[in-house]
């Protein structure tokens, strides 16, 4: 094995570890909003009743 293969692995690792997350991370934000939408949209105007 050379060097360079184990580089462009990595490389190719690193974006598919990259990817994974931010898809995890963006529909966990999408998720929140549809499930509890009056907490983000509370978020900015809260009242002090």
């Amino acid at each position: 094995m050379s060097i360079e293969f184990l580089i462009v692995g990595g490389v190719i690792f690193a974006v598919y570890v990259w990817f994974t997350l931010w898809i995890i991370l963006s529909q966990n934000k999408k998720q929140r909003k549809e499930n509890y939408p009056n907490n983000v949209a509370n978020k900015d105007n809260t009242k002090t009743d």
